[in-house]
């Protein structure tokens, strides 16, 4: 059996997958000013399952900074179960479903749930214009962000950026520049992230895995946990970077990677964190927009660039180095990462 010749490639076109959307986007800017820009929405909610709820933090954090208004993030099944715990009653809410197949049952479930309620506007994302949650709701749509693997990758990559540069252009000023900044850096991340993390897997061995991120990174710690721990089987955990003290970082020891998705509004403090667990023997990997005399403590630092930009706007730019490094943990484990066991591209109930 041939292993892993799906979610390579996968990995590797996610620029072409984000131009793609970036282009699509320009053909949707009647969906920008329908849903984004109106600002009689109370509440915005994002919803997803899985990798989508990660994404869908991120897209929340985003949307909050950005247009200075109220949104949450929250699993989808959180709206059919357990709306009125979740959501302020009486607001007007738009409810944004977020999904790469279109067909995962717990958002069909939250968006027919409110279909029928007062003060309630759906809408979505995928990467199929024709899935269930295509039809039923207006979408932006990522059109290369479609995927045969298991395991969320490129499609990931190119509706969070597709969301938020949608956020970045109902905002307007100079963010959807930002956008753009991103979009010119992304195909050398790449390229230079699979070489990096191959180098990484091959010469280390590693019996804990943990990821911390906090703010807009927060989502993408818990999405980069769950690619290791799909791909390659391996008990990983993800927190909230200073949140990891309090009693977590007992776990920590020789063997043990901490990686950490720096950012530069809260780098100061995330890297005392960092150096912290060092000292206790762990292996430190920082992913940060550039390396400099405060991190030469780490193990080892990838650089994504784009300093200039905001944190936000920076997201998708720290998800290759860390898929590639699921995918070659797998690899070297002897794991198929293309059909991981238990499960399927679709989770239905």
């Amino acid at each position: 059996m041939t292993r892993g010749v799906l979610t390579l490639p996968e990995i590797g076109s996610q620029a072409e997958a984000l131009e793609a959307a970036w282009k699509q986007l320009s053909a949707q800017g009647e969906w920008v000013n329908k849903y984004l820009k109106d600002a009689t929405f109370e509440e915005v909610v994002f919803i997803g399952s899985g990798s989508s709820y990660y994404q869908a933090q991120t897209m929340a954090t985003t949307f909050r900074l950005w247009l200075g208004r109220s949104a949450i993030a929250l699993p989808s099944s959180d709206v059919f179960l357990f709306r009125d715990q979740s959501v302020a009653k009486g607001r007007k809410t738009l409810l944004v479903g977020v999904s790469r197949s279109g067909e995962s049952s717990e958002v069909i479930l939250a968006l027919d749930s409110v279909k029928d309620l007062p003060n309630w506007t759906t809408c979505g994302i995928t990467c199929y214009e024709e899935s269930r949650l295509g039809t039923m709701a207006e979408c932006l749509v990522s059109p290369l962000g479609q995927e045969k693997s298991t395991v969320m990758t490129k499609s990931f990559s190119s509706m969070t950026f597709m969301m938020q540069a949608a956020i970045a252009q109902a905002a307007g000023g100079a963010i959807p520049a930002q956008m753009e900044d991103v979009l010119a850096l992304d195909a050398d991340v790449v390229s230079r992230a699979h070489a990096f993390s191959d180098e990484l897997v091959a010469k280390n061995d590693f019996n804990k895995y943990i990821y911390l991120g906090m703010g807009a990174y927060f989502g993408l710690a818990q999405e980069v946990c769950l690619k290791l721990k799909e791909m390659s089987y391996v008990w990983t955990e993800s927190f909230g970077t200073l949140e990891f003290r309090h009693g977590p970082k007992s776990v920590v020891e020789p063997g043990t990677l901490v990686c950490l998705l720096v950012s530069e509004q809260a780098r100061a403090y995330e890297l005392k964190v960092a150096e912290e667990m060092k000292e206790y023997g762990a292996f430190v990997l920082l992913v940060t927009a550039k390396a400099g005399a405060d991190t030469a403590f780490a193990d080892a630092v990838f650089e994504v660039g784009g300093a200039a930009v905001s944190d936000e706007a920076r997201s998708v730019l720290y998800l290759p180095a860390l898929q590639y490094l699921g995918f070659y943990t797998a690899m070297k484990r002897g794991v198929d990462p293309d059909h991981p066991r238990n499960l399927t591209q679709v989770v239905k109930i």
